[in-house]
């Protein structure tokens, strides 16, 4: 560098770093300092997974450590965090999710309201109480000391009142403490505090009125006048600690100061969606709370458009018509998650044994729980120093390429554009996008370049995975270069092995798929869609899904929904009545015959209808088998993994199997020659390894030179690669070879 020219910073720092730096810490999660998980993609398993994950909480806390004061569910939880939906397992109790009605305050003008409390509400501020002994009330404002006043529960009071007139913002709280000597006065007024919404009750009489609500019934009013108006109030945890609320505006009393607008509010969106949720154990909603979030369904309306990496869409989703009221708020019913299903509680030839379900063939041949799989392939044309550039195209053997795949795997591209045609089948290790790339080994510029051969770099259909071409989008990325987009579709219908579950906790793989023709039938010619184990139900105590079964049975056969919101369930008397209307037993039994011979079973069977999900848990993308296949490069062992095609690990405890059983060829069969068995030259004389010369096509000792006497020995590659870090270390290693069978021994 010259001292005549100026230095600029553009010219001696990368303007890129920053930026990339930031975009890869955004797409990944992972943030300076081994932080993760601190930005994460939307989930879009189905509309409720997407709901849940937006209204997630998530504690900084360390997941290793027990932290029981943080996990366990606090009092001042009520009704802001959901007390059913947290994950088992190290992360119990610090991811959390928002109940119902709770809210994240936005903060306020905080030097506003200081003004306000000093100038017009009589708080002696700090600076002048400074020398004085003051009687009174010390006033915090968001966690700060900042003056004195001399009667807090009256600046508690008025300033509630303030609020409710509407004349300071609705996100000021306020709470008194009088603890015998020490008084104190909390006002709050920033962002990030969780409150909830109650109706305000004054005189034993609750403010909300049947006028109030014929206003928001017709529109005139909405949300917001009720807490303009001062008719419902946000309170956050530390304000609730001066009320008293009434758990039902039937409840009130004089001494009520609020009351609750609906009890099932302290559940999250997702608790809210189970009927009959008090009447299970509770374990069993936790469950289901984390399996909603895996269900197949319509995940967006916009399904046909989108190019999601990964999607699942369910063909024949139903509402369920056991409900909840969550159902009138939110548009599940538009975005279903699962089918009403007929299921019947029997053990009906042992395939539903330890919580396997047996489901009807005919159900499935007719789309019942069919679901399609799509995932997204995109590659780019990107453009490398020196004017080299990626193209997009098919490979062709005259390209002399490296990497260059079988002639079959090109087969669906097209060869104006190397893009597989749309509707074309592909099966994994077929090319979806043909791509080809520059060498990327440079010398300095003077010299020629080493290899001047293109490399194939096409993007491949994942292996072990089949699908059919469903939309292709060519476009430009925000770099500019050309970006193409393929989105393969893959229909899964239901097969042994898949995942289902109901409601409440019960899920099962499919044991069997049975023909209609074979299952038991009710007199009325009715067959299950599902059979369900009886011994599934008492351990559990599930109740809720026995409620579920008659109560949907009474919804099919009257052709009404029936709504189960928790705490507010439908009277069983009237349930029990709908079914004997219609000449159904009142307890939901019924006789049933042997689809096989005829014969009528011996007990009656329990039968109703209970919404039932398929989970993304489909065993077309868990099977996995392999027999020889990709090893890693350093240890020469075989790859882990269904996603890197690996092997099935014999790990340490079934080797100990076959050292108790004495099976040392086993042993070593599974150990050495199946995994990474390698020849090594030792030399007789030193011990030492050597290697194998191929230019003279004999073995040469690195001590002896061509003195020794090298020997080819079987080891595991493993065991050689030990021996080199020793070596590498400074320490010397020499193995003594001796016969395998002694000299003389027949």
């Amino acid at each position: 560098m010259t001292k005549e020219r100026e230095v600029h910073v553009v010219s001696v720092v990368r303007p890129d770093i920053i930026t990339d730096k930031l975009r890869h810490a955004l797409a990944t999660g992972n943030w300076p300092g081994g932080r993760t998980g601190v930005s994460q993609i939307l989930d879009r398993t189905n509309y409720l997974a997407t709901l849940s994950h937006l209204r997630r909480v998530v504690s900084p806390l360390s997941r290793t450590q027990p932290h029981f004061e943080a996990r366990e569910l606090h009092g001042t939880q009520w009704g802001r965090l959901c007390p059913v939906e947290s994950p088992e397992g190290q992360n119990c109790g610090l991811v959390k999710n928002l109940a119902l009605l709770a809210t994240l305050s936005n903060g306020y003008s905080e030097e506003e309201v200081y003004n306000l409390l000093v100038g017009k509400l009589g708080v002696v501020p700090l600076e002048r109480a400074s020398g004085h002994v003051l009687q009174g009330a010390r006033v915090f404002l968001n966690g700060r000391l900042i003056g004195y006043v001399e009667d807090g529960m009256q600046l508690a009071r008025t300033i509630r009142t303030l609020r409710r007139q509407g004349r300071i913002h609705h996100e000021v709280n306020v709470a008194y403490y009088d603890l015998g000597e020490v008084k104190e006065v909390y006002v709050n007024c920033d962002a990030g505090r969780l409150r909830r919404p109650l109706i305000i009750v004054e005189g034993g009489k609750p403010k909300l009125t049947r006028m109030h609500i014929e206003l928001l019934r017709r529109g005139e009013w909405t949300w917001s006048d009720l807490v303009a108006n001062g008719i419902i109030e946000y309170l956050d945890a530390e304000e609730e600690e001066n009320a008293y609320i009434a758990e039902d505006i039937s409840k009130v009393t004089p001494e009520h100061t609020h009351a609750e607008i609906v009890p099932a509010a302290i559940l999250g969106v997702i608790a809210m969606t189970i009927p009959f949720i008090e009447y299970n154990q509770s374990p069993r909603n936790s469950y289901q709370a984390a399996m909603a979030k895996q269900s197949l369904g319509i995940p967006t309306l916009n399904y046909r458009l989108r190019m999601d990496p990964r999607a699942h869409v369910m063909y024949y989703p139903q509402k369920p018509l056991v409900k909840t009221k969550i159902y009138d708020l939110l548009p599940l019913d538009d975005l279903p998650y699962g089918t009403n299903m007929i299921v019947a509680v029997l053990t009906s030839g042992g395939y539903n044994i330890q919580d396997a379900v047996v489901i009807n063939k005919a159900a499935v041949e007719r789309g019942m729980a069919r679901s399609v799989f799509m995932r997204t392939y995109e590659a780019e044309e990107r453009k490398y120093p020196g004017g080299l550039e990626d193209r997009l195209e098919k490979p062709s053997p005259e390209q002399e390429l490296l990497d260059l795949k079988p002639p079959e795997a090109y087969s669906a591209l097209d060869p104006l554009d190397g893009i597989a045609y749309v509707e074309s089948e592909l099966k994994g290790g077929q090319v979806v996008i043909g791509r080809t790339s520059p060498p990327r080994f440079y010398t300095s510029s003077l010299e020629p370049r080493v290899t001047t051969r293109r490399k194939d770099t096409s993007v491949v259909l994942r292996h072990g995975e089949k699908g059919i071409v469903d939309r292709v989008l060519v476009m430009e990325s925000p770099d500019g270069e050309r970006l193409v987009k393929v989105r393969v579709r893959d229909l899964r219908p239901t097969e042994i092995g898949d995942k289902f579950a109901s409601r409440h906790g019960q899920k099962g793989v499919v044991g069997l798929l049975v023909p209609q023709e074979d299952m038991p039938f009710t007199e009325d010619g009715i067959v299950p869609d599902l059979i369900i184990n009886p011994h599934a139900i008492p351990s559990r105590m599930t109740v809720g899904q026995l409620l579920e079964a008659i109560t949907g049975k009474a919804a099919a056969i009257s052709g009404k929904r029936i709504d189960a919101t928790a705490f507010e369930p439908p009277s069983l008397d009237e349930i029990r009545e709908i079914l004997m209307m219609y000449g159904f037993r009142s307890d939901g039994k019924e006789v049933l015959y042997n689809g096989i011979t005829g014969e009528k079973l011996e007990a009656e069977i329990f039968i109703g209808v209970v919404f039932y999900e398929k989970l993304h848990h489909l065993v077309a993308d868990k099977m996995h088998v392999r027999a020889r296949g990709r090893v890693q490069i350093l240890t020469r062992q075989p790859t882990e993994g269904r996603a890197r095609e690996g092997g099935l690990r014999f790990g340490e405890m079934e080797k100990d199997c076959l050292v108790g059983h004495g099976a040392a060829m086993l042993l070593r069969e599974r150990l050495v020659d199946s995994s990474d068995k390698t020849t090594i030259w030792v030399c007789e004389n030193c011990g030492y390894v050597g290697w194998f010369d191929a230019r003279r096509n004999a073995p040469v000792c690195p001590v002896c030179g061509d003195k020794g006497k090298l020997s080819p020995v079987e080891v595991s590659y493993a065991f050689k690669l030990l021996l080199q870090e020793l070596t590498g270390l400074g320490i010397s290693v020499k193995l003594k070879l001796s016969d395998k069978v002694s000299p003389g021994v027949r």
